[in-house]
């Protein structure tokens, strides 16, 4: 499935989840991360986050079980992962 994930997290904790989520997804813009992903991998993601978090953090998962219903435009600088290189 495609994902995008948003994060608030405490200034502290930032620099981690971050980190984790490279570990999964493509970074796309500060706070934002997106990329296809398993259910299983998934979970086991969102679980270290949970380690990682604070009460007063906030992670939004927005989930695409068909990703030709999506359509991504950017306005701007594409910042995607894919177009610093190509």
């Amino acid at each position: 499935m495609f994902v995008i994930i948003t994060y608030d997290v405490g200034e502290k904790r930032v620099g981690k989840v971050c980190k984790k989520l490279r570990e999964y997804l493509d970074w796309t813009q500060n706070s934002v991360f997106e990329g296809e992903i398993t259910k299983g991998t998934l979970t086991r993601c969102l679980a270290e986050l949970k380690t990682i978090m604070d009460e007063e953090d906030s992670v939004y998962l927005y989930k695409v079980e068909n990703p030709r219903n999506l359509v991504k435009e950017v306005l701007g600088t594409d910042r995607s992962f894919y177009t610093m290189f190509l």
